[in-house]
């Protein structure tokens, strides 16, 4: 599932414009007052202003094996949240490791090395080294309606999971994480769990807005 672009909302763009171009130093290719955007790999980045905003949990895909360069990397520029029995969590099923951090609007973000996703590793981790936005959380309090909804666009598999509590659509490219937030809080923080806006273009062009999609 290729994931182009994710459109997240913010009511902080000059903060958020300083985390990723200075703090992460992602390439900037939108900067204007109300919106800025970012190149991930094969994907964009972009915020636009609003008046109000939720956060919301976005990953990046890295390459196999580069978690603990990616680890080293972050420690140097931000403060990692510890998970798993330190900073990384090995996602065994997924055949995967992840590592989380907070951005400027306090949106959990995740650099995730899959085993199966090919890509080159690099000598030295960089940023140049991510390779694209993997994972868009949709938080709900009726996930069968939302796999609904995204299934009558385009079908889409069932990752992980299933409609109770949390459910991954996709494949290792590019995953919806759905999430029933009165059942479940974010992993690894165990904070409170919004239903967050946002847009995506890719394999799949919708609106998540007011907790709908909305084509």
């Amino acid at each position: 599932m290729r994931i182009d672009e994710i459109i997240l909302f913010s009511t902080h763009i000059e903060n958020q414009k300083h985390f990723y171009k200075y703090t992460l130093g992602l390439e900037q290719l939108i900067d204007s007052p109300n919106e800025i955007s970012f190149k991930v790999g094969a994907s964009v980045l972009t915020f636009r202003y609003k008046n109000e905003m939720k956060p919301s949990h976005v990953a990046f895909n890295i390459p196999s094996g580069a978690i603990n360069d990616a680890e080293l990397w972050l420690k140097k520029r931000l403060t990692i949240i510890p998970s798993g029995d330190g900073n990384i969590t090995n996602f065994e099923s997924w055949k995967a490791q992840a590592i989380y951090f907070y951005d400027a609007d306090q949106n959990i973000m995740e650099f995730i090395a899959r085993d199966l996703v090919e890509a080159k590793k690099e000598a030295l981790f960089s940023v140049s080294s991510l390779l694209s936005i993997s994972e868009m959380a949709i938080a709900t309090n009726d996930i069968e309606t939302i796999y609904n909804s995204i299934n009558e666009l385009k079908h889409i598999p069932i990752f992980d999971g299933d409609f109770s509590r949390f459910c991954a659509l996709g494949n290792h490219d590019g995953l919806f994480i759905l999430i029933d937030n009165t059942k479940k809080k974010w992993y690894p923080t165990n904070d409170q769990v919004f239903t967050s806006e946002f847009i995506i273009k890719g394999d799949y062009n919708f609106s998540f807005i007011n907790g709908a999609i909305e084509s």
